[in-house]
């Protein structure tokens, strides 16, 4: 099922997702959820806040990266390196080096993109859908995926990233994004659609 992205402004978006216990039927159905949801949105990574759960759950498809004849090259090797789809549960980054910067952009923030800086290569320890531990060591690409969505369970924002001076290039956007003036071809719940519903 596609699930309604929530944007830029909303309160879940700054919230703290809570660890998941268990691997039950409903944490299933999220995660074949936030697939669908995210490649109904032509995204590569997708956090659970994004669709408003405040659970420890990230999904990743960088399948098709390979096919982008753009794609930046570092040493002779192409940074999009592709990666069968992914789910983490619970996860937690045991080591990063070799920061490098590129651009980033979210679903949460549509039409905004800026250059962040991240480590290039990770270490992640996580849960899998049997919930067994899982130890990965990643780059590139995938490496950012990773952290960009990891920041999202902890309320972080690629924007939080940027320098204040950077961040108020896009205040223009962000406002209109708040107040639901995008043009985007998946659901989405906005800052002001929310209010209006908890009201």
């Amino acid at each position: 099922m596609i699930l309604p992205i929530y944007t830029y402004g909303t309160r879940v978006l700054k919230a703290k997702a809570k660890p998941v216990k268990k691997v039950d039927a409903e944490v299933i159905k999220l995660i074949v959820d936030m697939f669908d949801t995210m490649h109904a949105a032509s995204g590569i990574g997708l956090a659970a806040n994004q669709v408003g759960k405040l659970q420890r759950v990230i999904v990743i498809d960088i399948s098709d990266v390979e096919n982008d004849k753009d794609a930046p090259v570092r040493d002779g090797i192409p940074v999009f390196k592709s990666h069968p789809p992914i789910a983490l549960i619970n996860p937690e980054v045991a080591a990063s080096e070799r920061a490098w910067s590129i651009e980033e952009g979210c679903l949460s923030i549509p039409g905004v993109r800026d250059v962040v800086e991240r480590g290039e290569k990770i270490t992640v320890r996580y849960k899998d859908t049997n919930f067994r531990d899982v130890e990965l060591e990643a780059d590139g690409l995938l490496a950012r995926v990773i952290l960009h969505e990891i920041d999202h369970l902890d309320g972080v924002l690629f924007l939080d990233h940027l320098a204040p001076e950077k961040r108020k290039e896009h205040k223009v956007e962000l406002k209109k994004i708040q107040k639901g003036e995008i043009d985007v071809d998946y659901p989405v719940v906005t800052a002001t659609a929310a209010r209006v519903t908890s009201d």
